[in-house]
């Protein structure tokens, strides 16, 4: 899978998507991700990507014409299968979604910033939107940084064990059950006795209740077929 993520500050990617499983996922070639500043398109000598709004708010606005261009270049390299754009008004981000977009080959990832994008781009080059909650960031680059880990180790390869993020919350609609390591009891606080039992369908039988009672308790529209709600 290939992702090129469109930024005015490529610095707040760089680290999160160079470490841990994304790292590891990037260097085994599971995932091609290219970083694009959006400054290398920008106009006239200072390399300008975003101007005053019309109407007078207040705010600057990222410029249509970088973004377009850029878009465009890349699009001559290659067919992509999405163009989304990190926003606060799209689609909340669920594990369906990231189920469906780790099935696609190249995608492009476009970070708001400043006041937000003009919406020409939105209206004319953007595919889909995706939001990460009700609530405003400074810029589109820690969502686009949450959307792709939630994709990258969805790929096959990325996790060691693949059927470890088959058993993840929102997976089935649930929230994960309660998990415990060595030693079984520290402090007093013991780990519960049917994990120690080493019968497979009890301890199954434990989880399944478990997780159908965290759900309940947390997040109960799970259970309505409501979705993630990010809350």
């Amino acid at each position: 899978m290939r992702i090129d993520i469109i930024t005015v500050v490529p610095e707040l990617l760089d680290s999160p998507l160079a470490h841990s499983i994304v790292g590891r996922a990037r260097s085994k070639g599971i995932v091609d991700i290219h970083i694009r500043n959006l400054r290398e398109y920008g106009l006239g000598p200072r390399r300008t990507v975003d101007d005053y709004s019309y109407g007078g708010d207040a705010g600057m606005v990222m410029m249509v014409e970088p973004v377009f261009n850029m878009i465009r270049d890349l699009k001559a390299e290659r067919e992509y299968d999405e163009v989304i754009y990190m926003s606060p008004d799209g689609e909340l981000l669920t594990q369906e979604v990231s189920n469906s977009l780790s099935l696609l080959n190249n995608v492009i990832i476009l970070c708001g910033h400043y006041k937000g994008i003009d919406h020409r781009i939105r209206e004319h080059l953007v595919t889909r939107e995706i939001s990460v909650g009700d609530y405003v960031v400074s810029g589109g680059e820690i969502p686009a940084a949450l959307l792709v880990d939630s994709i990258v180790r969805l790929l096959p390869g990325a996790i060691s064990d693949g059927t470890s993020a088959l058993s993840d919350s929102f997976q089935d609609s649930l929230l994960s059950p309660p998990i415990y390591t060595r030693p079984a009891e520290f402090n007093g606080w013991r780990v519960p006795d049917v994990l120690l039992s080493g019968n497979p369908k009890l301890i199954q039988a434990w989880q399944d209740e478990q997780a159908l009672e965290r759900t309940r308790a947390l997040r109960p529209y799970l259970l309505e077929g409501g979705g993630n709600k990010g809350k």
